[in-house]
């Protein structure tokens, strides 16, 4: 018996590597070596690649602790920051309502926060572009009603890449929160509320602790996509130089791989002391909300 227990361990053991194996070399293949070039261009003397023989200098990092650098990084942070509290304000109440609704309505509201995903994020927002221009509907309409004279300038604002933002990303905190919603156990809602606590303390009491995982959850999945990305802005017109966009000039319009290498490092290590942090406040695998 325990011939046939040790058998069946191994054989367990050797599935188990039969199935990480491929995640294992994609993981190096894709992912790691790229990371290490990256890396390794960083390290070395602009104009040089990652090669043997360039000359080690730390000047590209130490680039980035220019004023003008580190405004683009505190304005990507706050924008992100910005835009993860309005989803988070939106997202989880519609993610509430849609746990607690009927099994119709909660098809319906599900497909309305699924659907947007089966176009691309850049014609949805090209639509907001042309919905917001200056002779675009919503003037139009406002014009219409009499509210407004002239065109309002909707675009090339702080507030249009902030709706931008709230637009693509939103649906990244409805689903975890959807999800830690649906999971809790409603009876201890109804428990507090028998022993007297009115609706407001039975929520901060009993269902936001019990979905704080997927509040946690979606917080990261928004924050962490808005510090990198770059053609929201762009599109928009809001004139905001991000972390995305100053790493996508300095390696396709000025050609400082270095540079550029230096910054998107940082963008990773910036990435993961978030997710270290996520981690430790007691978030599960983003993986599976």
């Amino acid at each position: 018996m325990a011939h046939n227990g040790d058998a069946l361990r191994r054989r367990e053991k050797r599935r188990s590597i039969l199935f990480t194996l491929p995640m294992a070399l994609f993981a190096a293949l894709l992912v790691a070596l790229p990371l290490i070039y990256v890396l390794g261009t960083s390290l070395v003397e602009s104009g040089q690649d990652f090669s043997l023989g360039a000359t080690f200098t730390l000047e590209n990092y130490r680039r980035i602790l220019r004023a003008d650098y580190l405004l683009v990084f505190l304005n990507s942070l706050q924008l992100a920051f910005f835009t993860t509290v309005i989803s988070l304000l939106i997202g989880y109440p519609f993610a509430y309502c849609m746990a607690r609704a009927g099994r119709k309505w909660r098809f319906i509201l599900m497909m309305l926060v699924i659907i947007p995903f089966w176009t691309s994020a850049l014609v949805r927002i090209y639509g907001w572009k042309i919905l917001l221009q200056g002779n675009g509907l919503i003037n139009t309409v406002l014009k219409r009603l009499g509210l407004i004279e002239t065109s309002i300038k909707f675009l090339g604002s702080y507030g249009s890449v902030l709706l931008a933002m709230v637009y693509c990303m939103i649906s990244f905190m409805i689903l975890p929160c959807h999800s830690a919603v649906d999971k809790m156990d409603f009876t201890l809602v109804e428990a507090a509320r028998d022993l007297g606590a009115p609706p407001w303390r039975a929520f901060l009491t009993v269902t936001l602790p019990l979905t704080t995982p997927g509040i946690l959850a979606g917080c990261v999945l928004v924050f962490v996509p808005c510090v990198g990305i770059f053609y929201l802005s762009d599109i928009m017109g809001g004139g905001l130089m991000l972390i995305g966009n100053l790493i996508r000039d300095q390696l396709l319009k000025v050609r400082d791989w270095n540079f550029g290498s230096a910054l998107s490092m940082v963008l990773v290590l910036l990435t993961a002391g978030i997710y270290a942090v996520y981690r430790k406040c007691g978030g599960k695998d983003l993986g599976v909300f």
